[in-house]
């Protein structure tokens, strides 16, 4: 049967970029992981294997030093943008570039005074430890006209100690879980929010302040939602996002619901109640899986479903 070649991209993935900025004593750093993917006018390579259109992966790998170096990096969303802007624009054949960046935080030692025997925070501000809340993501797609920016996170462990409850539910002759008046409520967020910025006409967000907010919006409604389920407190984030931020449409969350069950100690004649703050064992598998989308009222669900694809 005859055969046809359907969607296609190629590129190079994971690039490791490290810039660092002197400011006088004053370092700063930036930590990316970059994977750049092109399509466009790419089908001869695939039947005959003609590389007529094809910029070289390494070249790819390159421009992203190269970026890094001439243009310096903002934000993992205004480097995304300048370079799919490059590979979009300044060759013919690609017709659409896609930018994935994660970036790897880190915050600055703090040092002892400038009067110990030691060297002083006043002569130290190039020492860095990585920071472990959240790995900063950003996908940036252009097709030579439009743009869509995706911001997120992953890896934010978040925990509330009671103001959750699970109850009420459908049992059946399988149920064993029992109803939990005050429980560990606790996940590991992935998120991740689509901006309504298409147009390089217009302005686009501070991506930083963006981020900044939007995470904070999202842990104060995680920790201000007293809760009845994680779906409950899923929406109570995209919500209060939504209607904080009005630069964003849409926020897709992935959260596996973390287990903290309470320890049966009755064996040995001891009460754990929550109330007389309880030992919990943490379960690490299986877990429960919550994921879902808040929306804009009107605005198009445009995030993919899967975010371990992004």
């Amino acid at each position: 049967m005859p055969t046809i070649l359907g969607q296609n991209q190629y590129g190079k993935a994971e690039n490791r970029v490290v810039k660092i900025t002197r400011d006088g004593d004053t370092h700063h750093i930036r930590d990316l992981n970059v994977s750049v993917a092109l399509s466009g006018d790419l089908d001869e390579v695939h039947y005959s294997g003609s590389n007529a259109h094809v910029l070289p992966t390494d070249t790819t790998k390159n421009t992203v030093y190269a970026f890094a170096k001439e243009h310096g990096i903002d934000s993992p969303e205004d480097f995304g943008i300048r370079l799919a802007r490059h590979f979009v624009t300044s060759q013919e054949p690609i017709g659409r570039a896609r930018i994935r960046v994660s970036e790897y935080a880190w915050e600055r030692i703090a040092t002892s005074d400038a009067n110990s025997r030691f060297i002083g925070a006043d002569e130290v501000r190039h020492s860095f430890v990585r920071q472990g809340q959240e790995t900063r993501t950003a996908q940036i797609t252009f097709d030579g006209t439009d743009w869509e920016v995706l911001s997120g996170l992953s890896g934010l462990t978040v925990l509330n100690s009671t103001h959750s409850e699970f109850w009420g539910y459908i049992k059946d002759r399988y149920t064993t879980l029992q109803e939990d008046y005050d429980r560990i409520l606790a996940t590991e967020v992935t998120g991740v929010w689509r901006h309504n910025w298409v147009d390089s006409e217009q302005r686009p967000p501070n991506w930083n302040k963006s981020y900044a907010q939007t995470k904070k919006h999202l842990l104060q409604a995680f920790a201000e939602t007293y809760s009845l389920s994680l779906q409950q407190t899923l929406y109570q984030m995209g919500a209060r996002v939504i209607n904080s931020r009005a630069e964003i449409d849409e926020i897709r969350f992935s959260m596996p619901n973390k287990h903290h069950f309470r320890v049966d100690l009755e064996p040995f004649d001891i009460s754990n109640a929550a109330a007389d703050g309880a030992v919990y064992y943490a379960a690490d598998r299986p877990y429960g899986l919550i994921e879902g989308t808040v929306l804009r009222d009107g605005a198009e669900s445009r995030i993919p479903v899967d975010l371990t694809n992004l």
